[in-house]
């Protein structure tokens, strides 16, 4: 599986846990909620940068945003 769709998928699945809408996790993680959709839909591949933004908001390593999700 290409490394884009872990890391939209691994990113709905920490911010359904965190209940937290996408409005939510953009605005912590100091994004648009359109960036964040299109990464979520796998139709954009985030910086280093941006993985590392959404980590922090996610309160995850950002090793468990590029893998499985179960590090």
């Amino acid at each position: 599986m290409p490394l884009m769709v872990k890391i939209g998928a691994n990113v709905r699945h920490w911010r359904t846990l965190r209940t937290l809408t996408q409005v939510e996790l953009a605005k912590k993680a100091g994004m648009s909620q359109a960036a964040l959709v299109r990464i979520e839909k796998n139709q954009a591949d985030p910086h280093v940068s941006t993985i590392r933004k959404l980590s922090n908001a996610l309160e995850v390593s950002p090793e468990q945003l590029i893998l499985d999700g179960e590090t």
